[in-house]
């Protein structure tokens, strides 16, 4: 059988690193200790691998996911052999981190290493208003995957105001505290508004990562 289908290109490629990208979409985790994933984020694996509900860990992060309806189901693998992580064709980033922090939205965590430390933060000032307001901020030494939609655009936020749609934000600076921003005034309001009523605002020395989508639409229901 012959076929471009079976090109080197699309071969796994073996690599001595536990954490490697097989493609811009495609990540590959050599286990042996375990890795936090983000539910239904495992798209293939070889060996005996194992796939655990991963609880919140701690009563207080437990009443947080309870709170804020943080949608960040976690599940704990384990075992030998190597899995391979992929959401809908997203791009895929590797983050090392060295003892620093970073806070990333729940929709683009991919898989971490479970030796990094995670929690459910909120952001200032963000009230009844949905969408993206909540964040987990991942700390301590490892590696992070996280995925976006497109490619990712860094913004530096130390020179002046910076202001993201809620739905674009992939991460940014763990030191940073976004603000929720509402840049609607009464006149757009009561014309009906411009679709593009609150931000996250960001401002201080540090970065926030922006993808060029506010992700997949969520349908609105129609009259019977």
């Amino acid at each position: 059988m012959r076929s471009a289908l079976f090109s080197e290109q699309n071969q796994e490629k073996q690599t001595s690193e536990r954490w490697a990208l097989q493609s811009t979409r495609m990540l590959r985790t050599v286990l042996g200790e375990d890795v936090i994933a983000t539910k239904g984020a495992m798209v293939a694996f070889q060996g005996q691998v194992a796939f655990h509900h991963e609880g919140a860990g701690s009563i207080g992060k437990l009443m947080k996911k309870m709170l804020t309806s943080e949608d960040a189901p976690m599940m704990r693998v384990s075992g030998t052999g190597e899995v391979f992580f992929a959401r809908q064709a997203n791009n895929i980033f590797l983050l090392q981190l060295e003892g620093d922090a970073i806070s990333v939205s729940s929709k683009n965590l991919l898989a971490m290493d479970a030796s990094i430390s995670w929690d459910i933060r909120r952001v200032q000032g963000a009230g009844m208003v949905s969408g993206g307001l909540f964040n987990l901020l991942l700390e301590g030494q490892g590696m992070a995957a996280i995925c976006c939609e497109g490619e990712p655009l860094i913004l530096d936020c130390s020179v002046q105001p910076t202001f993201v749609d809620a739905q674009a934000v992939v991460c940014w600076s763990g030191n940073l505290t976004p603000q929720v921003h509402n840049s609607m005034n009464m006149r757009s309001m009561l014309r009906g508004g411009s679709g593009e009523a609150f931000q996250l605002a960001f401002h201080g020395p540090g970065f926030v990562v922006v993808q060029p989508s506010e992700g997949i639409p969520v349908p609105r229901p129609t009259g019977s």
